[in-house]
């Protein structure tokens, strides 16, 4: 299933939440519009939180089935929460906005190139994958240009051919190229995703739905 949504009239929902087949992690002052939007568009339970005092979950939090990186600047009370819900590490590292710099499925994860070996470490053992460090379209924050699940991944037009079969090669999936939010070329911005469907922010154009449609295997 796809949907279209916005958070607090922001188009850019992928900064405010994270997710994973079952599990969204939701800022804490969302609407019950966007929640709803949330869990019938991905089947998803959602829980309502902040990460380091901020709303800006996506950005500061990466997850899969297996577990989440978290930002070390997160709260006690914060980790303490998401913690009975899935395993969860912190980021230890100065590149610690997690979800900006972490890609991830169940298959793979590609990083940002600046994350340290201590922490590369944490992140393959939380998440339970190999962990590729990787640039995409020149870009390190690797979690803002590209959408990826199980099924499917999306990225930047940007992207090189190299950059696609790298993604191919981590992920085991196929990858499309596009944009979001009308020529927005900070996919993972604007689409909140899993293998059930894909949350998309509502100015998205007919043919960038399509593409990411077709990249994630929505059907």
């Amino acid at each position: 299933m796809m949907r279209l949504s916005r958070y607090a009239g922001n188009p850019n929902i992928g900064v405010f939440a994270a997710v994973n087949e079952s599990l969204a992690l939701v800022a804490c002052d969302s609407t019950p519009e966007f929640i709803q939007d949330l869990e019938q568009a991905l089947g998803v339970k959602t829980f309502m939180t902040t990460v380091a005092g901020s709303f800006v979950v996506g950005s500061l939090v990466a997850m899969n089935s297996f577990g989440a990186v978290v930002s070390e600047l997160s709260e006690q009370k914060e980790l303490d929460e998401i913690r009975k819900l899935l395993p969860i590490a912190t980021l230890t590292d100065r590149t610690n906005a997690a979800g900006n710099n972490i890609l991830v499925n169940d298959r793979g994860a590609l990083i940002n190139p600046e994350v340290g070996a201590k922490a590369m470490k944490e992140i393959a053992d939380i998440l339970n994958v190999e962990v590729v460090k990787g640039t995409i379209a020149g870009c390190t924050t690797v979690g803002s240009v590209c959408s990826v699940t199980n099924k499917g991944c999306v990225c930047t037009v940007d992207a090189t051919d190299d950059d696609v079969k790298l993604l191919e090669s981590i992920f085991k999936v196929e990858v499309k190229r596009t944009t979001v939010n009308h020529g927005c070329k900070y996919v993972g911005s604007g689409i909140l995703s899993n293998s059930k469907g894909a949350l998309i922010g509502d100015e998205t154009t007919p043919i960038e739905m399509g593409k990411i449609e077709d990249g994630l295997v929505l059907y």
